[in-house]
């Protein structure tokens, strides 16, 4: 895991000059690669590409980057991990087209490829998560990748007729001069989603390159900004090819899943570094956990986070399945002080507004993982490609009963249930039958009440992920931008809309939300994390099953359970399903109350100018008086006011 920035302008200067300009850009992320740091450049072409190195596969000099071909036309800044890169240099070697190997570094295969196939095709032949800067020098093109499901980070966009890009959006505003405007429009996103969605950035005039895609820029072109922008990899093409040909037996299913997560497993399992995993005990983790173990001749470390808040603690759960599995495994125990320490941290971390409150957690298990491996796999995705999220369940119950009530009133029983108390919705979902009752009741049952004016189960969907509403009129001077949940050609031909949801899920949330999380939260502390459910290969797999496989008798990842029950008992598995979360909204009342007054200041508001004071301070005081659970809107509001403190 590395990370890399770079330029292209028409101003003229010194080969000097253009690199001192490119070490500063990379020196900002500097976390991304401590172990070493290089810079190339072309003067005449006004061309330079800058280096962050976290080693991990040969860990000698000949991993240093930016990297030139053997036949000296490429140039490369790579990050990321090329898992089969072995198996493709044995087909150059067939080929007769490998070079002399230098040492044993992916990046030096994939220059390698390029030389012999070209660009698009290597990369279509490549299993792993990347993003790359790639100079052709022959050609005077600049060419940017990123992996086919945004599993790395790649920036890209305009300072003052420069192109300049990077890993981290640290990287460009270290550009000289850079005075890009926050968006305005991409705020109201941010708003809605409680992150910034590709293509877009906080900031004008900068984009996020979309997964699977190549983007070319000519030297000649820079003046016009002419971009070639093409999808190498289609996540649609994904869908509809594995709906075209399901898997019609249950077990042929299981056994082919099997295989193709263990395959995965093994190839990300491997690097010249230590390496371990994340572990919470759910079905996710535990199944890439079970499947590593399985492989190998030692015992594999594994690391969980356990908070001393009650409702929110797993580590007995991670504990369970460590010890069944033989893993050797590492528990950091986490105080609410603890955990509210890593907040002044965020703005920075995240680099743009983010505001999934489960980015604490995640950057303290990071934190606790890097003492003791430089590579940690984890089972996210699970959820979006088998079927686990809750919305998957009652999503289409909830519409298939709202539907048949007049919209007036549902109107009606939305405006009783808001009128009561988050409070004593939890006091009575506590009092429910079962082992543990209904947890957080009331944020559940206000959430639904916001959602009476959908029209359709896929309308309804945008309600459960959007948090502030698009008619808020939040921010001042905001335009409407399209996203991919506005595409409904992206969903036609998919008839259920459980796989919908999972569909919209992995083109938006995963890559946005999930990934983006755990990329900063892990490089803040300099741990590449790996997604064995992400090979491109399970993703395709995944969606040869059909629903049924996916959810059963009312409960998600039907298929990948009956793996993950080869290798751990179903009782240590099954329990509901719980987020990685932690009682923010209880601090916003207590301990965090100073604070977010401080940022939620009227006159503040009034006079940075980006928002309407009325509606947050509205919510504010429903929050603060326990009638309502507000805790993800005034989130994504205070994570912006805290990002905007430390980048005005």
């Amino acid at each position: 895991m590395c990370g890399f920035a770079g330029f292209l302008t028409t101003e003229s200067g010194a080969s000097g000059s253009l690199e001192a300009v490119a070490t500063g850009m990379a020196l900002a992320i500097q976390h991304r690669g401590p172990d070493d740091a290089g810079v190339w450049s072309d003067a005449e072409c006004g061309i330079a590409l800058s280096h962050r190195r976290l080693s991990i596969i040969d860990l000698s000099p000949a991993g240093h980057q930016p990297m030139h071909s053997a036949n000296g036309r490429y140039v490369l800044a790579f990050n990321g991990e090329i898992y089969n890169h072995l198996a493709l240099r044995t087909e150059l070697a067939a080929a007769r087209q490998a070079p002399a190997w230098r040492g044993h570094s992916d990046t030096e295969t994939l220059l390698a490829g390029f030389a012999a196939w070209g660009v698009t095709a290597t990369l279509q032949r490549a299993v792993g998560m990347f993003a790359m800067a790639l100079w052709d020098q022959a050609e005077r093109r600049l060419t940017l990748a990123r992996d086919r499901l945004g599993e790395k980070p790649l920036f890209y966009g305009w300072v003052h007729g420069a192109f300049v890009f990077g890993s981290e959006l640290k990287a460009l505003r270290a550009y000289p001069g850079f005075d890009n405007p926050v968006s305005r429009d991409a705020l109201a996103l941010y708003l809605q989603h409680c992150a910034v969605p590709a293509p877009y950035s906080i900031y004008q005039d900068i984009f996020k390159l979309e997964p699977g895609c190549v983007l070319a820029l000519d030297a000649g072109g820079l003046g016009s900004k002419t971009l070639q922008l093409e999808p190498y990899w289609r996540f649609m093409d994904a869908v509809h090819q594995g709906q075209a040909a399901p898997f019609q037996v249950d077990a042929e299913a299981v056994v082919a899943l099997e295989t193709a997560l263990r395959e995965a497993v093994a190839l990300q399992a491997v690097a010249d570094v230590p390496l371990g995993a994340f572990l919470s005990g759910g079905v996710d983790s535990s199944a890439i956990v079970a499947l590593m173990q399985a492989q190998s001749s030692r015992p594999v470390q594994t690391f969980t986070v356990g908070f001393d808040e009650a409702g929110f603690d797993e580590s007995p759960h991670a504990l369970a399945v460590a010890r069944h599995l033989g893993t050797e495994h590492h528990a950091l125990r986490v105080t609410a002080a603890d955990a509210r320490a890593v907040i002044p941290q965020l703005p920075a971390m995240y680099d743009e507004p983010f505001a999934d409150s489960s980015q604490i957690p995640t950057h303290l298990v990071c934190q606790a993982a890097r003492q003791q491996v430089t590579v940690a796999l984890s089972g996210d995705a699970g959820d979006e490609l088998f079927g686990g999220y809750n919305r998957y369940f009652w999503g289409p119950r909830v519409w298939n009963r709202m539907k048949r009530i007049p919209e007036g009133l549902r109107r009606g029983v939305a405006g009783g249930i808001a009128r009561v108390p988050g409070p004593a919705w939890d006091a009575l979902g506590r009092a429910l039958p079962g082992a543990h009752g209904v947890a957080r009741l009331g944020d559940k049952v206000h959430k639904l009440a916001r959602l009476t004016s959908a029209t359709s189960l896929d309308s309804l969907y945008r309600s459960l992920v959007t948090e502030w509403p698009q008619d808020a009129e939040l921010v001042r001077g905001a335009a409407r931008l399209p996203t991919r949940l506005d595409d409904a050609s992206l969903a036609a031909g998919v008839p259920e809309a459980e796989q919908r949801m999972m569909l919209w899920d992995t083109l938006t949330y995963l890559p946005d939300d999930i990934l983006t999380k755990v990329d900063r939260a892990a490089m803040s502390v300099s741990l590449e994390t790996r997604v064995p459910f992400l090979d491109h290969r399970v993703v395709e797999l995944a969606w040869r099953l059909p629903l049924h496989m996916k959810i059963r008798d009312g409960q998600g990842k039907w298929a990948l359970r009956q793996v993950l029950y080869k290798y751990v008992p179903r009782e240590l598995i099954e329990r509901p399903k719980a987020g990685f979360g932690i009682p923010v909204g209880q601090w916003l009342r207590g301990p965090l109350r100073e604070w977010a007054e401080g940022l939620l200041d009227e006159a503040r508001l009034q006079r940075e100018g980006y928002f309407n004071p009325a509606p947050i301070r509205r919510v504010w005081q429903e929050h603060l008086s326990g009638r309502h659970d507000w805790t993800v809107r005034l989130w994504t509001v205070l994570m912006f006011q805290a990002w905007l403190e430390g980048n005005p």
